[in-house]
């Protein structure tokens, strides 16, 4: 990777403004990009943490564009919706945490300094990680969005079950009763669809996980299928309204007869993972797990 760590001359920098400390952190972080030599620019949302601002790109996207890092201080919550901006893009994103657990976000901020020493030295990886498409049909709408974690079909703010067929493939899987299903890629594994239930994924997996929420029937339970199968999520009852989320982020409000198409996007990202760190060990000092270090 060192080739690639030569390469990196321009670094794009995205603070979440709602977090403790974030325009302290984002001043600091830049002041130790250009010791080491790199340009920095800022996202429209960063610029004004700064007595002196930086390069302003228009919008993430053109960040994302111009520079050949991008440098995420926030949560998960802040990688969830810098990922689904720049889908597609070439430009990796590091992570750090500025939240609470941080399975996206790869470093803390005590280790900035050695983590970009580490960072130009070459001692990394790139992550590809699938994003999901989902369309909602309704007469003749079309509405579509996209998620790196998860879509989630649930009952919205009605008290009473709603229900769902869903198909894969063409083929019924089944009607649920229930709370919701959650639609998860091998990265959103560890969010709302373990909270449910469903199983930890690793992420080079190549599967989707369908989790339903609190299901009527004790002997509904999570199913694997492929990544690159096509869910079909159907809203059957007449008098039922439900909601589709995105990542928890993005919400849409779905009516009986909406029809919510499910399958991997076309689209990735690139993560960063420092020499050294891997999904397990991340596991194991996020969970506690025997043989943690922490």
């Amino acid at each position: 990777m060192k080739r690639i760590a030569a390469q990196i001359r321009r670094v794009g920098l995205i603070a979440n403004a709602e977090k403790a400390g974030a325009p302290e952190l984002a001043r600091r972080v830049a002041a130790l990009l250009r010791r080491a030599g790199r340009e920095v620019s800022v996202d429209p949302g960063t610029v004004t943490m700064f007595p002196k601002p930086p390069a302003r790109a228009a919008s993430i996207e053109e960040l994302a564009r111009t520079t050949d890092l991008l440098l995420v201080l926030g949560g998960d919550g802040t990688m969830l919706r810098v990922a689904r901006e720049v889908a597609g893009s070439p430009t990796p994103l590091l992570g750090v945490n500025a939240g609470n657990l941080g399975f996206l976000t790869a470093i803390s901020p005590d280790e900035i300094a050695p983590a970009l020493r580490r960072l130009w030295a070459g001692e990394f990886s790139l992550e590809t990680r699938s994003l999901l498409k989902g369309q909602v049909f309704r007469s003749e709408e079309t509405t579509r969005l996209l998620a790196l974690n998860d879509f989630v079909v649930g009952r919205g703010l009605t008290s009473r079950l709603i229900e769902l067929e869903v198909l894969v493939n063409g083929e019924l899987l089944t009607r649920y009763r229930c709370d919701g299903l959650i639609a998860s890629s091998p990265t959103g594994s560890t969010a709302y669809s373990l909270a449910a239930g469903g199983a930890i994924v690793s992420p080079d997996a190549e599967v989707l996980t369908l989790t339903p929420i609190c299901p009527h029937t004790l002997s509904i339970r999570p199913v694997v299928v492929s990544l690159n199968a096509l869910v079909d999520v159907r809203l059957v009852s007449s008098r039922q309204v439900a909601t589709l989320a995105a990542d928890g982020q993005q919400h849409l409000d779905l009516s009986a007869g909406d029809h919510v198409s499910i399958q991997r996007s076309e689209r990735q990202v690139q993560l960063v993972r420092l020499t050294g760190t891997n999904f397990f060990s991340t596991l194991r000092q996020k969970f506690g797990w025997s043989g943690s270090n922490v």
